[in-house]
């Protein structure tokens, strides 16, 4: 039997459609999704209502297209991309992976290292619209991204079981589908969360996928099984209800944390087009944008009609104004953002 999330109970929808905040997720969902006891006490059905309540909250904060979305999903894909360099067994932090990626030059990706394109894997789940996230080519350059081994005949066969996976199949389904395609083909657990994320993204219609399960540390493992070239993942996976309630807890989990993101990168924001007319930089609007768009950028970014010493001076005006915070600790080689 396929199980499909429930739709939240009617007396909670005007809550799920209020400006995100701390406050604005319900207390019942909070509960629902993060305190261990109440979810060991769930069922996989009660678990598939708070994943979708959860994806309903999410949904409303992605729907509004903020001027800051760009700089939310990038920092999301910054703490997956942290995560999957720790199970790579790599030692490299947040901050360790803005640099591989940032002070890179412009176009030399392949100078970046292996920890960088993780990075960069996951900046392309955020950045490349969802309804060519899953196509034969982006499924190739992020394998490539995460180190793993591919032939181009995995790639297509893998690219049409995720096509009959993101139609007429429940989100139980489809989350576990995505693991299961994933491990069927030998690929590491980091790729079934970006496909994973890829196939909600597309579930549900929004433009741009929002990294989510990449950043849960604690989705265990699974066993993998053999893969089978014969059969197809759409028809082949049998629901385990217990991987299916923790993908769905990990989702529900991963969908709070990002509206809590939402909601300080929110108050950030604000802070910066406050104090924007105040800048007399000729390029001062561009850089606001980029601010806006991107998780970091670098003091020494190429911004037409702005010179080097122009572009500092203005990051200190702005960090003097508390509109924007200096994110490597470095006095050279400096990094600034939200």
């Amino acid at each position: 039997m396929i199980l499909r999330p429930k739709p939240a109970p009617r007396h909670h929808a005007t809550t799920l459609v209020r400006a995100p905040s701390m406050a604005t997720v319900p207390t019942w969902l909070r509960r629902a999704a993060l305190d261990a006891q109440t979810v060991a006490g769930q069922g996989i059905e009660d678990i598939a209502v708070t994943a979708g309540a959860a994806i309903g909250a999410l949904d409303a904060v992605v729907r509004r297209q903020e001027r800051w979305a760009g700089a939310w999903r990038q920092r999301l894909a910054l703490l997956a991309a942290a995560v999957t360099a720790r199970q790579a067994g790599r030692v490299e932090d947040e901050g360790a992976l803005r640099d591989a990626v940032l002070l890179t030059r412009p176009g030399d990706f392949l100078s970046v290292g292996p920890a960088g394109s993780m990075l960069l894997a996951w900046h392309r789940l955020a950045g490349t619209p969802a309804e060519k996230l899953l196509t034969e080519a982006s499924i190739g350059a992020v394998l490539d991204d995460l180190g793993l081994r591919r032939d181009d005949d995995a790639v297509g066969e893998l690219a049409d079981d995720l096509r009959q996976l993101s139609a007429n199949i429940g989100m139980v389904g489809m989350l576990t589908g995505a693991f299961t395609a994933a491990e069927r083909y030998g690929f590491a657990r980091a790729f079934g969360c970006w496909l994973a994320d890829a196939l909600v993204a597309q579930r549900v219609g929004w433009a741009y996928a929002v990294p989510l399960l990449g950043a849960e540390a604690a989705l265990g493992p699974s066993a993998r099984p053999r893969r089978s070239a014969a059969s197809s993942v759409a028809t082949s996976i049998g629901i385990d209800p217990e991987r299916g309630k923790d993908l769905l807890t990990a989702q529900a989990r991963a969908a709070l944390r990002a509206i809590d993101l939402s909601a300080e990168l929110e108050r950030r924001a604000d802070r910066l087009l406050g104090v924007a007319p105040k800048l007399r930089a000729k390029a001062a609007d561009l850089v606001v944008g980029k601010l806006l768009s991107h998780d970091a950028i670098v003091a020494s970014e190429q911004i037409a009609g702005m010179s080097d010493r122009g572009l500092r001076r203005l990051f200190d005006r702005l960090v003097e104004l508390g509109a924007v915070r200096e994110l490597s600790g470095r006095p050279t080689f400096r990094i600034y953002g939200l």
